[in-house]
């Protein structure tokens, strides 16, 4: 939308007269009808308080608190596995690197999906065996 000018009043028009004057004529209230009776008012539904509406926003339930505890994990191990595939390409892989990720794992197992799970026993397991071949042996 453009705003020429603050102050336009062109298209404002006059009011036009609820009865007609005539120089000769006598004012009658026949020439004016009668006044409509406005319709009461609908009850309206209280609305509620605005402070009652944020507070509502800012509760969590407790999936999205799981949620969010389980991405941030998720990020974790994806940034401990590209750590070791970086460790890969230089051809050692830090112990220190693979006890993190042993800890990590190891901390938060929610055992919900049988497919994550069992990819995640399946790297725990390779890592648990790299470690015994360096003669350490992480707790269960």
């Amino acid at each position: 939308m453009r705003i020429e000018s603050a102050n336009r009043m062109a298209n404002v028009s006059a009011r036009g007269a609820v009865g007609k004057f005539s120089p000769g004529g006598t004012f009658t209230m026949a020439d004016v009808a009668a006044p409509q009776r406005a319709a009461r008012p609908s009850s309206v539904a209280p609305v509620a308080p605005l402070d009652a509406i944020l507070a509502l926003q800012g509760v969590e339930d407790a999936t999205s608190g799981r949620r969010r505890k389980a991405v941030k994990h998720g990020s974790a191990l994806l940034d401990l596995l590209d750590g070791i595939k970086a460790d890969l390409l230089v051809g050692e892989i830090t112990v220190d690197r693979l006890e993190a990720l042993v800890l990590e794992l190891s901390v938060f197992r929610d055992r919900t999906e049988p497919g994550l799970d069992a990819v995640l026993d399946d790297i725990e397991l390779r890592v648990r065996v790299e470690l015994a071949k360096q003669g350490l042996f992480p707790p269960l």
